[in-house]
C-alpha cells in the first residue's frame, strides 16, 4: 500500500528558522509519508489532489500568490488536510481566511527555554503517546486569540508556571486540531529548534497530527476534477 503524499511548504518572507532542514528531514525520516518539500509558491497554484495533506513548516510572512490562496482554500474546503508547524502561525497575516483556517495567529514569545506542556486531550494520535506532563524546550508562543474561540479541539497547553514570560495565563493552547469545511486542520506551536526534530516524542507528535489531518474520505477537488485525501 502506498504511503500518503505530503506537500511540505517552507517558504519564508520574514524570519527564517534554522531548523527547517531538520524538520523536512524528520518528516522524510518517519517513513510514513512521501514528502515533496518546496519553497516555490507555484507548487501551491497547481492541483493538490494527490496530497493527503499540505504542511506549512515554519513558514513566515506572505508566502502565497492569489492563485495559491484560492487553490489552498478549495483544497481544504473539499476535504484536503492542512497541518501547520511552529511559525506557520506567523504566516499570511494579510489573508483573513488563513487565520480562520489555523484558528489563531502568533502574537509574541518569551526567550527559548525549558518548560512543561500539559496533555489536555490524550485521545488523539498527536498526543496519545505522550506523558500527562511533557518536558520540552521551545519558545512557548503566545497567540492573539485563544483557538478555542474558533471551535478548536485543544490537545496540548503550556504550563506558564514552568517558564518565564508567558502571556496567556492558565489557558494557553499549544497544539490543537479542528475541521474546516470538509477538511481537517492540525497545528502545533512546538518545533523551534533543530534538536526538537531528533526527539522521538516530538516526531511522533508530528506524525500523529499530520496523519490525522490527512485522514479524510476521498472528495473532489472542484478546480482539478481529482480527489482529495485518502480514504479513512
Amino acid at each position: 500500500m502506498a504511503v500518503p503524499a505530503l506537500l511540505v511548504y517552507t517558504r519564508t518572507t520574514d524570519y527564517r528558522h534554522d531548523s527547517i532542514p531538520a524538520g523536512v528531514a524528520a518528516l522524510r525520516g518517519l517513513g510514513a509519508f512521501d514528502v515533496d518539500a518546496t519553497e516555490d509558491p507555484a507548487a501551491l497554484e497547481a492541483p493538490l489532489d494527490r496530497y493527503a495533506a499540505v504542511v506549512f513548516l515554519s513558514t513566515s510572512g506572505e508566502v502565497l500568490t492569489p492563485a495559491g490562496r484560492q487553490r489552498l482554500t478549495s483544497y481544504v474546503e473539499a476535504g484536503g488536510g492542512f497541518a501547520g508547524v511552529h511559525a506557520a502561525a506567523c504566516t499570511e497575516y494579510d489573508w483573513p481566511y488563513y487565520g480562520e483556517l489555523l484558528g489563531a495567529r502568533f502574537d509574541r514569545h518569551p526567550a527559548l527555554q525549558p518548560g512543561r506542556a500539559v496533555v489536555e486531550d490524550g485521545d488523539h494520535p498527536a498526543t496519545r503517546h505522550l506523558p500527562a506532563v511533557w518536558h520540552f524546550t521551545d519558545e512557548w508562543y503566545d497567540f492573539r486569540a485563544n483557538p478555542r474561540g474558533s471551535g478548536a479541539r485543544v490537545l496540548l497547553r503550556a504550563d506558564e508556571s514552568s517558564y518565564d514570560g508567558g502571556g496567556m495565563g492558565d489557558d494557553h493552547p499549544l497544539a490543537w486540531c479542528r475541521e474546516r469545511g470538509a477538511g481537517r486542520v492540525f497545528y502545533t506551536a512546538l518545533g523551534h529548534t533543530a534538536e526538537a526534530y531528533d526527539d522521538p516524542a516530538f516526531r511522533a507528535h508530528l506524525r500523529g497530527g499530520i496523519t490525522w489531518s490527512g485522514a479524510r474520505d476521498t472528495r473532489p477537488d472542484p478546480e482539478s476534477g481529482g480527489s482529495v485525501g485518502p480514504g479513512s
